[in-house]
């Protein structure tokens, strides 16, 4: 059995896309399929699927024998995924919001490393990547699409216009791909921005050892807040400017570069100085 197009189920069940909630339903199949490929989905492996929609992707995923966990927190969603897809064996509805989804016990107790996989409402992309840094750190691979524009920054390198503090963070513990660039004509309704699946892969070991990954993350939102500050003056907001240098100094980096330059071991590096000196998240 294959689940009917989105236009088709809308019409069957009188909805219509919710603009306010980010829903645009991805209606091209060669698009699930990259999905589905990109994630490993296969019999004995378990997917997440966040926000599962109307079940296009969803039903493409079960075709591969993998055990779906779909979470939608739409009512009227969830009632057409039980219609359609509730007499699959291997389909588990979770009726929630992804942002506050219990993910580490999800993917505890699994033979293999579970898939995370999907279309990413634009405005919860950041909540929602930061959720699973927390939550499933050894979970593998996330298959994601996001805004192109969002793709882009998360796969620049240090020193590309594109570069920021949310790739510094990720790209520390994931290895980021462009898996495909995605037309706004793919979706419906059709979306004002293009979109691109991207891909994440856990690293063995991160780029850089910290004791406080919530100081880490402060550190690095501090560095990014005025990219055009060098970096003793954005760390300053830290410390004294004193501190800072210090910090730079232990680390072995130049003060006076500028905060888009470093990777994510440099960042570490800084981290470090910083829990060396007993200074820390706020």
């Amino acid at each position: 059995m294959t689940i009917d197009s989105p236009g088709a189920l809308l019409r069957r069940y009188g909805l219509h896309a919710r603009h306010s909630w980010g829903q645009n339903f991805l209606i091209a199949a060669e698009v699930h399929a990259a999905i589905a490929v990109a994630s490993g989905a296969r019999p004995g492996r378990r997917v997440i699927e966040i926000g599962a929609g109307l079940g296009t992707l969803t039903d493409r995923l079960l075709a591969t024998g993998a055990e779906v966990w779909a979470i939608e927190r739409d009512r009227d969603l969830c009632a057409v995924l039980r219609a359609e897809l509730g007499d699959r064996p291997n389909f588990v509805l979770h009726e929630a919001d992804a942002v506050r989804f219990d993910y580490a016990a999800a993917i505890a107790g699994q033979p293999e490393p579970v898939a995370i996989v999907g279309n990413l409402p634009y405005q919860l992309t950041g909540p929602l990547l930061f959720a699973l840094l927390e939550q499933a750190p050894a979970a593998g691979p996330w298959v994601v699409m996001v805004q192109k524009e969002v793709a882009d920054r998360l796969c620049a390198r240090p020193g590309d216009d594109d570069y920021g503090g949310v790739t510094a963070v990720l790209s520390r513990v994931r290895t980021i791909a462009r898996v495909r660039n995605v037309p706004r004509g793919c979706f419906l309704p059709a979306p004002r921005v293009d979109s691109a699946v991207i891909r994440l892969d856990a690293r063995p070991e991160p780029l850089g050892a910290v004791a406080d990954e919530a100081g880490l993350r402060q550190l690095v939102r501090a560095a990014f807040q005025q990219r055009r500050k060098v970096l003793v003056n954005s760390l300053s907001a830290l410390g004294s400017r004193a501190e800072a240098q210090a910090w730079c100094a232990a680390a072995g980096i130049d003060p006076g570069v500028r905060p888009e330059t470093l990777g994510p071991e440099q960042f570490a590096a800084l981290q470090r100085a910083r829990e060396a000196a007993g200074a820390g998240a706020a």
